[in-house]
């Protein structure tokens, strides 16, 4: 396991990118990139050692009529309404591939971080997330992750608290 303070970076380049994007909106914890993978909310669970539902999957989302990129923040025990999401995009939706997701996060799927995109996205956040002290999300690669609370999740995504599932 590999992390990074301020002093002295030892993280791969997308997972630096993320801790520089989370330090610049106030982050003052670590970003933590492991050995083993961290891809499915499972193993992140795992590694974290932590609950399943405290995991935050950041699933993305692109928009049929618009073409936007829509980001899903949801615990890691939920299984997002495909429904529910278009209904508050007000557009129908599409699971998005893996191009589309690095073209609008940076980074590719199994690390898309919360926050630190290349475009802005429409974000939903899932409401059940809030009802833990703290969380983790991915970090910008399939090893990497880190702490926060619900609280800086929703004010550094801009997410909207909805009923995801």
């Amino acid at each position: 396991m590999t992390s990074t303070n301020n002093s002295k970076p030892t993280l791969s380049a997308s997972a630096q990118k993320v801790f520089e994007a989370l330090h610049a909106l106030g982050y003052t914890g670590q970003v933590i990139e492991h050995a083993e993978s961290t891809r499915t909310a499972q193993e992140a669970a795992d590694r974290a050692g932590c609950a399943l539902g405290q995991i935050t999957k950041s699933l993305i989302f692109r928009g049929k009529t618009s073409g936007k990129g829509i980001l899903v923040l949801t615990s890691g025990v939920n299984r997002v309404d495909e429904k529910r999401i278009a209904a508050y995009a007000g557009e129908p939706i599409s699971r998005a591939d893996p191009e589309f997701v690095r073209a609008v996060t940076g980074y590719a799927i199994g690390g898309v971080p919360p926050v630190g995109h290349v475009t802005p996205l429409e974000t939903y956040l899932d409401e059940d997330l809030l009802q833990y002290p703290t969380i983790w999300a991915a970090a910008g690669t399939p090893n990497a992750i880190f702490e926060l609370t619900p609280a800086e999740l929703q004010r550094w995504s801009s997410g909207m608290v909805k009923l995801v599932k």
